[in-house]
């Protein structure tokens, strides 16, 4: 059992961090028949004031408001269509916030309610804006509860689920730490309602999660997450240097104190500035370069900036200044960047070396400054 063994160091960090992502999902707030569970919430904000009132700023991401929307409005299961699911998040997003209002106002603390589509993350504008928001949010005492603008969010720009979302505002407020809240209390290597399952209690590295069979679907059919969605989320977090407790609703309290509950993912990677993770993560890459072997080295392991010479194809419609993927020769994608050419430039400059171009393009197609490596899949 975790409370048997000394705490890692991931769990430490969790424990100790002044500022936390919360995130909780549809069917930890909400009933099978539709409507919130008014027990299960004051419950979670019991955790999340306890943890306010030790001192630490908390961000809560929170799912459930299509949920809440479908008993008041008749349906009796999950909407497919996505006019329903946003006429059910309309009401749904009025009971979630009311709910959060007056459950937080036992103990003296305002919500801010914040609706983000995956637009405000996409451009790098909204992206600051979101962040001003955030910060001064927090530095008035407020609580921000978020969640997917689902009223007005199209298919072609929604975030898919509110795990990925989470993390991506972990590192959009400078959060220490992030808390995935489910109905699994841990991370399996299979579905955990089936004997054999192993429960995953750390995971530092891509190695220990090998041969994780996730779903992709909530127990309960109210959440559009799963398993996979956290896992992704929780290794997105850590790559980015933000430790992670993915754990059961039900054990909040402890996970929010202890964190000797759960599954605790270790940081894999360094903490990026908001605008490498930006480039990293959340902008909307508009196309493609491919490299040769010998740029991939540069790019990825000396951290170079890419040079028309290395570039073997282009693919894509954008302009200087879009954002692009970087592709090995097997289509793998090793880095994303800022693009100093037009799409329509670069076919007569690849694979030229600088010497050979005219002066006015004898510069980086993509500066080391506006390159960012991603870790391997």
């Amino acid at each position: 059992m975790i409370g048997s063994v000394a705490a890692s160091q991931a769990r430490q960090a969790v424990s100790a961090a002044s500022r936390v992502v919360v995130k909780v999902g549809s069917s930890s707030l909400t009933t099978a028949e539709g409507g919130l569970d008014p027990t299960r919430l004051d419950s979670l904000v019991d955790a999340v004031a306890a943890r306010c009132a030790a001192g630490s700023q908390v961000v809560l991401v929170s799912s459930g408001a299509i949920a809440a929307g479908l008993a008041p409005l008749g349906v009796t299961r999950r909407p497919r269509d996505l006019a329903t699911q946003q006429a059910a998040a309309s009401v749904g997003q009025l009971a979630l916030a009311h709910a959060y209002a007056n459950s937080f106002g036992r103990y003296s603390l305002t919500v801010g309610q914040v609706l983000l589509t995956a637009d405000d993350v996409v451009r790098r504008s909204h992206y600051r804006n979101a962040q001003r928001t955030f910060s001064r949010l927090l530095a008035l005492g407020a609580v921000p509860v978020v969640n997917e603008n689902d009223t007005v969010a199209t298919e072609e720009i929604r975030f898919g689920d509110n795990d990925r979302l989470a993390a991506l505002v972990a590192h959009l407020v400078g959060a220490d730490a992030l808390f995935l809240l489910s109905d699994v209390d841990a991370l399996y290597d299979g579905d955990p309602r089936k004997s054999g399952a192993r429960r995953i209690t750390e995971v530092s590295g891509a190695s220990d999660v090998d041969g994780v069979r996730a779903g992709s679907v909530g127990a309960s059919g109210l959440g559009t997450g799963g398993m996979a969605s956290k896992l992704a989320a929780a290794r997105l977090a850590a790559s980015a240097g933000i430790p992670v407790l993915l754990a059961g609703a039900a054990d909040a309290s402890r996970a929010l104190t202890s964190a000797d509950v759960g599954t605790a993912f270790a940081v894999t990677g360094p903490r990026l500035t908001a605008r490498r993770f930006w480039l990293g993560h959340a902008a909307d890459a508009t196309g493609r370069l491919s490299l040769d072997d010998g740029a991939v080295a540069a790019v990825v392991d000396r951290r170079r900036s890419l040079l028309a010479a290395g570039i073997t194809g282009v693919e894509g419609t954008f302009e200087a200044g879009d954002v692009v993927e970087l592709v090995d020769l097997s289509g793998a994608v090793v880095a994303r960047g800022v693009v100093g050419f037009d799409a329509a430039e670069l076919p007569a400059l690849i694979g030229r070396k600088s010497g050979d171009l005219p002066a006015e393009q004898r510069r980086e197609v993509v500066h080391a400054d506006d390159l960012v490596p991603l870790p391997a899949r």
